[in-house]
């Protein structure tokens, strides 16, 4: 349970609790689109859909590096951060955002245009490009999150089912995207298929997110911290209907109940979205610092320690 003293302090020298401010909207509609982007390309390839597999790939890798790079503030300086493979996930999803796109291209052509039979290429060499645009995308939609999860700064973040959320919400956004953009293309046997994935991946990113709060709580006094903010405090507004009631609750009612219905569906869609989107930000504002234990503040006599 929050500490009834707990209280929000800023950059002051006060005992309290101090938010996260180096990730923000930049950092949130970067990782929106890369996850989703790389949903999108998955659920399409598997059905082979090809303006799926498009909007997908210009959603990672142009829109994601776009937005990550603003963040950054020095472009000229960013492919350093391909640098750190064996101890950055950054790094490991710059080179993964990198070979989707390349391989995910190079695969869209082959089978829209049949490249590799006109320019005599082996067939094997077609089916591995598209391997790796597989590998490539399945570590895009996972990567953010466990580049979060592997900060322990924040205990909302820390968390193994951090990264499930990436890729649950990832391949909603994939599947619900190819059902409203296909429903004309794909036969009803797909589209069946799809509206069923996609009553599964609801429930799991519904419960996902309660795990995620729960895990938070009970883990530290910041954890709890950050689910209150999120459950009743600043951020709950953020987060209460947008991520939890528009995000999840009502595309899940609508495809569980009414999804023969393509206008219901599109519905279903930007709500699904929208709510992906708030998750992502509230996410990020809502994660705060340890705060310095009492017994140990009071010890050097700071502010706010009695």
């Amino acid at each position: 349970m929050t500490p009834s003293h707990a209280r929000l302090v800023g950059n002051s020298f006060k005992l309290g609790y101090r938010l996260q401010n180096y990730w923000g909207i930049s950092i949130a509609n970067a990782f929106f689109a890369a996850e989703a982007g790389a949903g999108i390309f998955l659920i399409a390839l598997y059905l082979n859909y090809r303006a799926g597999m498009i909007l997908g790939l210009l959603l990672a890798g142009v829109v994601k590096p776009y937005f990550h790079v603003a963040h950054m503030g020095v472009p000229r300086k960013s492919w350093r951060a391909i640098l750190r493979l064996d101890r950055s996930w950054v790094s490991r999803g710059a080179v993964a955002i990198a070979v989707l796109a390349v391989c995910g291209a190079a695969t869209v052509l082959d089978r829209g245009f049949a490249l590799s039979a006109k320019l005599g290429l082996p067939p094997l060499l077609g089916t591995a490009v598209t391997i790796l645009a597989i590998v490539a995308g399945l570590v895009v939609i996972c990567y953010q999150g466990l580049t979060m999860a592997s900060s322990e700064a924040f205990t909302l973040w820390a968390s193994p089912l951090v990264p499930a959320a990436s890729v649950c919400y990832a391949l909603t956004a994939g599947s619900l995207t190819v059902l409203t953009i296909g429903w004309e293309r794909l036969a009803a046997p797909e589209r069946a298929g799809l509206t069923s994935l996609s009553v599964i991946l609801l429930l799991l990113d519904l419960i996902i997110v309660a795990g995620i709060l729960s895990h938070a709580r009970r883990k530290s006094r910041g954890g709890a911290f950050s689910v209150e903010l999120l459950l009743k405090g600043e951020l709950a507004r953020q987060f209460r209907i947008p991520v939890v009631l528009t995000g999840l609750l009502l595309p899940l009612a609508i495809m569980a109940l009414a999804a023969t219905h393509r206008t219901l569906v599109a519905l279903a869609w930007v709500a699904m979205l929208a709510g992906f989107y708030a998750f992502r930000l509230a996410m990020l504002r809502a994660a705060v610092f340890e705060p310095i234990s009492h017994e140990w503040s009071g010890a050097i006599g700071l502010p706010g320690s009695r």
